[in-house]
C-alpha cells in the first residue's frame, strides 16, 4: 500500500492536525519553552511512565539540577536520590553519563544531528528524533505506541505493529507524512491525539480531527485495530527482607543486590533480603547469616506489601529484629530509618519501611508519635497497590496505552 497521501490532501490533513493540537493541546510543564535541556528530561522521564507521576519528579529534579553543567558534575547518588520513586533508573544512570558527555565533547550542548544524539548513552531513535524535532525543528518523525495506533488506524494496518516488517513501514509513514514546517509540534500532535483521542481502546472518533482520512473509521474497524498485544506471563516473586534495628534506632542497608532478581530493587540502596519459596522466616534467617555474619536473631513478622516490576508480580515479606549491634562491612551503610529518604532507594524499600510503620501501628504497644519515617512514607503507603517499572510499552510517553 502506498504511504503518500495525494499532496493536497496531505496538506490539509497537516493543516488540520495542527490546528487541533495548537488549540486544544495540554498545559504542561515541558511545553513553557523549548529549551533543550528541559526537553530532553522531561522525554526521559516519560518514557514508559504516566503524566501524573513524571509532574513532581520533574519540577524537583529541574530545581536541584536546573542545566546540563548541574547535571553532569552532579554525583550519581544526588541523581538517583531525585529519581528516587520514578522506576527504570537505568534511565537515571543514562541521562547522567550522557550529561557528561554533552559537557565534555558538545560544550554541555546537546547535539543537534542524529548520528551525535545517538551515540550518546541511553538515547534512541525515538528520543533523538523527539529532542531534536521539539527543541531544534529537526524534521525527525518520532514513532511510539501512540503515533503507531494512529498510523494503523489511519491506513488500516492490521496484526501485531512490533513485527519488524509493519514496525518499519510505520516509521516509514511517520516520516513521509511528517509536517516539515512544525516537526516538533506534528510529533506532539500525534502523539497527543493518540493519547487523547484515538485511545487504545474506546477511540472518540466522532471528535477525531482528522477522521475524514481514517480508514479504520470508514471501515468500523478504529476498535479492532491494531491486535492486541499478547502479554508475558506473569512471574509470581515472594521476597523476604529484613529490617534490623539498633537500640539507637538505626538500620542497615546493603548496596549489592540480596539472593534474588538484582532490578527488583533497582541496584540501589535495600534492606538485606532473598527470594524465598516456603520457608520466609528460615531462609531470611540464613541469608543474614550468610552475608551479614549475624546469628540468633528473632524475627518478628510484619505486614505484606505488594510490588510490581514489568511482568513481575511481586509480594514483600518484612521481618524486624532488634540487634545489640549493626555490623560495618563494606558496601553496607546505617542510618537512622527516618533518613531513608537521604539516600537512593526504590519504592520497593519503601513499602518495606511502610511495612514496619503499619506492623507498630497496629502494634499492642504504643506507636512512636512521628514514628520512622512518618510522613515520609505516606508515598509509600499509596503504592503499596502501585508498581513501580509496571506501565506497559504502549505508556512510553506521558499516558501512552498499549498500541
Amino acid at each position: 500500500m502506498k504511504t503518500n497521501l495525494p499532496p493536497a490532501q496531505l496538506k490539509t490533513f497537516q493543516k488540520e492536525l495542527l490546528r487541533w493540537f495548537r488549540a486544544h493541546k495540554r498545559d504542561l510543564p515541558w511545553r513553557a519553552s523549548r529549551d533543550l535541556y528541559r526537553v530532553w528530561v522531561a522525554e526521559v522521564m516519560l518514557q514508559q511512565t504516566r503524566i501524573a507521576a513524571v509532574m513532581p519528579y520533574y519540577d524537583r529534579f529541574l530545581k536541584s539540577l536546573p542545566d546540563m553543567e548541574a547535571l553532569a558534575s552532579a554525583p550519581i547518588s544526588e541523581v538517583l536520590k531525585l529519581w528516587s520513586g520514578l522506576g527504570y533508573y537505568s534511565r537515571a544512570r543514562n541521562l547522567h553519563r550522557a550529561a557528561k558527555k554533552i559537557v565534555q565533547y558538545h560544550g554541555g550542548k546537546f547535539p543537534r544531528t542524529l548520528d551525535a544524539a545517538l551515540e550518546l548513552p541511553g538515547i534512541g531513535r525515538y528520543t533523538a528524533g523527539a529532542v531534536l524535532s521539539i527543541a531544534y525543528d529537526v524534521p525527525l518523525a518520532v514513532l511510539d505506541g501512540n503515533v503507531a495506533r494512529v498510523l494503523a488506524r489511519l491506513r488500516t494496518i492490521r496484526g501485531d505493529l512490533r513485527q519488524p516488517r509493519r514496525w518499519r513501514e510505520l516509521a516509514n509513514t511517520a516520516q513521509e507524512w511528517l509536517a516539515r514546517n512544525a516537526p516538533g509540534d506534528w510529533n506532539q500532535a500525534l502523539m497527543e491525539l493518540g493519547e487523547v483521542i484515538c485511545t487504545s481502546q474506546i477511540p472518540r472518533c466522532a471528535i477525531c480531527p482528522i477522521s475524514k482520512w481514517c480508514r479504520a473509521y470508514e471501515l468500523g474497524l478504529a476498535d479492532k485495530i491494531p491486535a492486541p498485544r499478547v502479554k508475558r506471563a506473569t512471574v509470581r516473586i515472594r521476597i523476604a527482607a529484613a529490617i534490623l534495628r539498633d537500640p539507637r534506632g538505626r538500620t542497615i542497608l546493603v548496596k549489592d543486590p540480596g539472593a534474588h532478581d538484582p532490578v527488583l530493587f533497582s541496584r540501589m540502596w535495600q534492606f538485606p533480603a532473598v527470594e524465598v519459596t516456603r520457608h520466609a522466616q528460615a531462609e531470611l534467617l540464613a541469608h543474614v547469616r550468610a552475608t551479614l555474619g549475624i546469628d540468633g536473631l528473632t524475627l518478628t513478622e510484619l505486614p505484606t506489601a505488594r510490588h510490581g516490576v514489568t511482568f513481575r508480580n511481586v509480594t514483600l515479606l518484612p521481618f524486624l529484629a532488634h540487634v545489640k549491634k549493626l555490623p560495618k562491612l563494606p558496601r553496607t551503610r546505617m542510618l537512622s530509618l527516618e533518613n531513608l529518604s537521604h539516600v537512593p532507594i526504590s519504592n520497593a524499600t519503601r513499602k518495606i519501611a511502610a511495612s514496619l510503620e503499619k506492623g507498630e501501628c497496629s502494634a499492642p504497644r504504643p506507636a512512636r508519635r512521628g514514628g520512622p519515617l512518618a510522613g515520609q512514607l505516606s508515598t509509600a503507603r499509596s503504592q503499596n497497590s502501585k508498581s513501580e517499572g509496571s506501565y506497559s510499552w504502549g505508556k512510553r510517553r506521558s499516558e501512552r496505552e498499549p498500541i
